[in-house]
């Protein structure tokens, strides 16, 4: 397992990769292998997560060794892709067996070239602050709770949601619990800007070579 070593004052914490989607509208595919500017889009997420995290495992179905052998794969226990929320879970899971003394997960899409420096630092101090059970990152007055902080300790009732329930919307999951939306500025690049066709391929290069958001530090 590759891990970095927590350099930044808050809780251990599991970087979690959600990589398991379908990718339809992209025919298809990996969209974490991917390369906006030269890099794989799972390269850009790992070094923005890589530096605040403890650890740092994917979510994914189907052979791993696509991925490399740098960082453990793992895959949803939902059967039928369940969307991100297996995903989460997967994620809680895996720390819960594997590193008990992490108590936190931070989850965070393959596809987001532009993820600020200080997601996970700022997801931790805004629950903290409101002592919450959940934090999730906010742009440009939306919210996106699949870019959270979820707590191990919910692992049942995610995993009853899912299977019992059928729940498959993570902000419908989310609104169960205490929950604090932590904003970021979307200008004059959202940071959570998120590769679903080929047009946003091409955008996200053309961003980058104009000029890196400056929250973002690859």
């Amino acid at each position: 397992m590759m891990s970095a070593r927590n350099r930044v004052d808050h809780p251990a914490t599991l970087g979690l990769v959600l990589a398991g989607g379908l990718a339809r509208r992209m025919g298809g595919g990996d969209k974490a292998l991917i390369r906006v500017g030269g890099v794989p889009l799972l390269d850009r997420v790992v070094a923005v997560l890589r530096p605040a995290c403890t650890a740092l495992v994917i979510n994914a179905n189907g052979d791993p060794v696509r991925f490399g052998a740098a960082l453990p794969v793992v895959p949803d226990s939902v059967p039928g892709f369940a969307g991100p929320l297996a995903g989460v879970l997967a994620g809680l899971d895996w720390a819960a067996a594997n590193t008990p003394d992490i108590d936190w997960v931070a989850s965070v899409p393959a596809d987001c070239p532009f993820l600020p420096a200080d997601l996970v630092v700022r997801l931790h101090a805004a629950r903290a602050a409101a002592d919450a059970d959940l934090a999730v990152a906010a742009s440009g007055g939306r919210s996106h709770p699949v870019i959270g902080l979820w707590p191990v300790r919910l692992r049942d009732g995610l995993r009853q949601a899912l299977t019992s329930e059928g729940e498959r919307k993570v902000g419908r999951f989310v609104a169960r619990y205490r929950t604090v939306s932590v904003e970021w500025s979307a200008e004059p690049v959202d940071p959570f800007f998120n590769v679903n066709a080929p047009d946003d391929v091409a955008e996200a290069a053309r961003v980058l070579a104009c000029a890196p958001p400056a929250s973002y530090q690859p």
